[in-house]
């Protein structure tokens, strides 16, 4: 179980993070990009970046801390259950959020 604060400690780790809002919601940004946002919908959720071919491993698993809504198909972004995320998976994934957003400079 993780949450909202716990996201933004991990992030805070990551190269010129910011806490920040999108959509009006709390999010991460890297150089004025948002890489993490806390969802308000109805599903909730934290939005993270990612491959396709991850975000369909991560559904294909069965894992309930992993969803998708219509919205985000052919999207290479995953919804995080942020009480049901094992917490290594979590910093793995915000991880590769942050450098899908980076600029180069920061990414090494």
């Amino acid at each position: 179980m993780a949450t909202w604060e716990e996201v933004v400690a991990l992030g805070a780790e990551l190269p010129e993070t910011e806490e920040s809002t999108w959509y009006r919601t709390p999010a991460l940004k890297v150089a004025g990009k948002g890489f993490a946002r806390l969802r308000t919908e109805a599903e909730g959720g934290l939005v993270l970046f990612c491959g396709l071919d991850e975000k369909a491993a991560l559904l294909a698993a069965g894992d309930p801390a992993f969803f998708t809504t219509p919205h985000y198909d052919g999207h290479g972004s995953i919804l995080v259950d942020l009480d049901r995320v094992d917490g290594q998976q979590l910093r793995e994934l915000l991880t590769e959020s942050w450098r899908r957003k980076a600029p180069r400079r920061l990414v090494s």
